[in-house]
């Protein structure tokens, strides 16, 4: 799945709000041509993280996912601790996941603790999964948005 297939299918998504910080934005360089997705159907960022994110270059103090060659991205859904462990191992999971590997579930490679897998270049090994995570973590967003307002 190419990054523009994966972003038209997330900008598809009832009350997304997507975060693409360029050079003429007030956000940090390093974020520069990232995208950040979060469920905010006034527009108004939420407090709190975002739900998703794609990631065009490694991040300093991050173990590296080798994102400096043109094509390269990656993507980073929260699903929570139990799904995590179950798609992209858990503590119990022996020896470091290959940060590096492209079409792989994998724990986030910082925020793997809490509740959030990664994958890099997604593929046919991948995408149908990521697909269903995605719409389960806008919809998780959407009842945390829900339960807020009530």
């Amino acid at each position: 799945m190419s990054m523009q297939q994966l972003l038209d299918t997330v900008r598809s998504f009832d009350g997304v709000l997507e975060l693409a910080p360029t050079e003429d934005s007030k956000f940090p360089e390093i974020a520069w041509g990232d995208h950040f997705f979060y469920y905010a159907p006034d527009g108004k960022i939420p407090h709190g993280q975002p739900y998703a994110t794609i990631v065009t270059k490694d991040y300093p103090g991050e173990p590296e996912s080798g994102l400096a060659p043109e094509g390269r991205w990656r993507i980073n859904v929260h699903v929570g601790n139990k799904d995590r462990a179950e798609l992209a191992g858990g503590p119990e999971r022996s020896g470091e996941p290959d940060f590096k590997a492209a079409d792989v579930l994998l724990p986030h490679p910082v925020y793997g603790a809490q509740g959030w897998i990664a994958v890099v270049a997604p593929g046919e090994s991948t995408t149908p999964t990521l697909l269903t995570l995605l719409i389960r973590a806008h919809d998780d967003a959407k009842e945390r948005a829900r339960r807020r307002s009530s």
